[in-house]
């Protein structure tokens, strides 16, 4: 790929030259701007990053990389030093929990009796900090990135009320099946929601499977890699089986805003978070991950897990599954689920099978018990 740099000559590939473990990335992105630290070479009081955050200010950063599990899993990738990780607090969110929150919404059975399904969804732009000490502007659906994850049942009346909170104009585009006035995209329907307006987008759940949703407003680039996205699942009437269930959302942070590749990448939110904090599962008993691929700027991601392999339903939209595998490649907006069990306790190692991405931060680790 590309060579990409900033305006300074901080190039991707050159954060990166130096390996997985004896050059960390984040201890790599500091050395390369000694002066300024990792606060510049992610692009704050960058001139672009500037214009189009608005009131961004981006704080100077300290933190080093280390080869070290906070948690003492191992050493094999890169990680933020032991014990340091972002404000969750203060972020509003937290990847761990993200992983198994899914939002029903509030259900009550109409005279018909179809379930009716409603959301309150507020656009707004926030703060986040993604690495130890490094700001990024985002724009969010109910203040976290990604936004909630919205679920229901095939057949069943959703009613999301979204009201624009933000600065910037911005819609909901779902996934799926649904009249054209519900698109969410500009000049149809309600079109573009200005900020302080709010609309109702309303459908029919159909088909069953693994969805998103993001704003669709331009440049629609921009207001995806701010954080505009989220997951949209349907169960299929008859349900699926019983599993540990949880959602993986892969995307990346765009820190220079040069529109040219990514200097963070992660699953739910927040780059190594769970190599920090390792997800728990335990052994033979069922998993399922809804998997879906978010990424800007970049044309593929891929996910992989060390020590097993699972049966994958592309879309979700089939109750039988199109490969036994341990490695898929996803487009943006392609998602699928994986199932699988752990055969073995132990930790094991999942991420991106792109070697960049992993050590930019999609990587983590299983904690089977």
């Amino acid at each position: 790929m590309a060579d990409r740099k900033d305006d300074r000559g901080i190039s991707r590939r050159k954060l990166l030259a130096g390996g997985m473990v004896a050059a960390p990335t984040l201890a790599l992105l500091h050395e390369t701007v000694p002066h300024q630290g990792l606060h510049r070479a992610l692009g704050g009081d960058h001139p672009t990053a500037a214009s189009a955050a608005g009131s961004h200010a981006g704080s100077h950063a300290t933190a080093d990389g280390v080869p070290l599990h906070a948690n003492g899993v191992g050493t094999a990738g890169p990680t933020f030093r032991a014990g340091e990780s972002v404000d969750h607090r203060a972020n509003g969110f937290n990847p761990t929990e993200i992983l198994r929150d899914f939002d029903y919404g509030r259900a009550r059975r109409l005279a018909s009796g179809r379930v009716l399904r409603e959301w309150e969804i507020v656009g707004a732009d926030k703060e986040l900090e993604v690495a130890p000490g490094v700001s990024f502007p985002a724009w969010t659906y109910n203040g976290r990135v990604p936004g909630p994850t919205l679920r229901c049942r095939e057949g069943d009346l959703l009613r999301i009320r979204f009201t624009n909170g933000s600065q910037h104009p911005h819609t909901m585009h779902f996934h799926g099946l649904h009249p054209a006035a519900m698109d969410g995209i500009p000049d149809v329907g309600a079109g573009i929601i200005e900020p302080g307006k709010s609309t109702v987008y309303e459908f029919e759940a159909e088909p069953f499977g693994l969805h998103l949703y993001h704003c669709h407003v331009a440049p629609l680039a921009e207001h995806i890699a701010r954080g505009m996205y989220g997951t949209f699942i349907v169960d299929p009437k008859r349900g699926r089986p019983e599993a540990d269930e949880m959602v993986m959302v892969q995307h990346g942070y765009n820190t220079t805003f040069d529109a040219e590749g990514n200097q963070l990448y992660a699953v739910n939110g927040i780059p190594f978070h769970y190599m920090n904090e390792p997800v728990q599962v335990r052994r033979a008993e069922p998993v399922r991950i809804y998997l879906v691929n978010v990424l800007e700027y970049d044309p593929i991601n891929s996910f992989h897990i060390h020590g097993n392999f699972f049966h994958y339903y592309p879309t979700g939209t089939s109750l039988e599954p199109s490969d036994f595998t341990d490695t898929v490649i996803q487009g943006q907006a392609q998602r699928g689920i994986c199932e699988l069990r752990f055969p073995h306790a132990g930790p094991f190692m999942f991420h991106a099978h792109k070697t960049e991405f992993a050590e930019l931060g999609w990587m983590g680790f299983f904690e089977v018990g």
